[in-house]
């Protein structure tokens, strides 16, 4: 039971104080983290100094169990200036760019998404989140992101969304 306890205590401490030593090394922690599933949507903070606001925002991702590698990464800030929520999405590389990608919450309308950039860990894709997708990320079931390969087949991912409202409300 001890060291349930003592594990529980270091999930409620790395809420605040860890984020801020966090970026150096976060490459490495997807890899870290791969093994065991993601328990869904998770909230960071980090600041870029100690005067500096904090910037916060949560991600879930879903990776290859037999390899570890990210296929679908969404980090979901909201945007100091306009408080307005931001949708970033990390996708595998060899897509069919064209196409874009498609966010869908259930069996609710897509969102067509349009690839900005690639480098080596993917590519990525980024829009503003309406008050009516954020209405249906908060109260849906599951979120879908699909694309295409280079073989034109279309690769869905669901990604679960109930945990979404309560890792949400930590950074609004």
């Amino acid at each position: 039971m001890g060291a349930a306890s003592a594990q529980q205590g270091s999930k409620k401490n790395a809420a605040s104080p860890a984020p801020a030593a966090q970026p150096t090394p976060a490459p490495t922690q997807p890899q870290a983290e791969s093994t065991p599933p993601q328990p869904g949507w998770i909230a960071r903070c980090t600041s870029a100094s100690r005067d500096a606001p904090l910037e916060c925002a949560i991600e879930q991702n879903a990776v290859l169990t037999k390899t570890g590698q990210t296929i679908v990464l969404i980090n979901i800030r909201v945007a100091p200036d306009t408080r307005t929520p931001v949708a970033l999405l990390q996708l595998p590389l060899g897509l069919n760019l064209p196409l874009g990608a498609k966010l869908q919450v259930d069996e609710g309308k897509t969102i067509d998404l349009q690839i900005q950039t690639c480098e080596n860990r993917g590519c990525y894709a980024s829009t503003p989140i309406a008050p009516d997708l954020l209405a249906s990320l908060r109260s849906g079931k599951q979120l879908k992101v699909s694309f295409q390969n280079m073989a034109k087949e279309t690769i869905a991912i669901p990604m679960p969304l109930n945990d979404f409202a309560a890792a949400y409300d930590k950074i609004k």
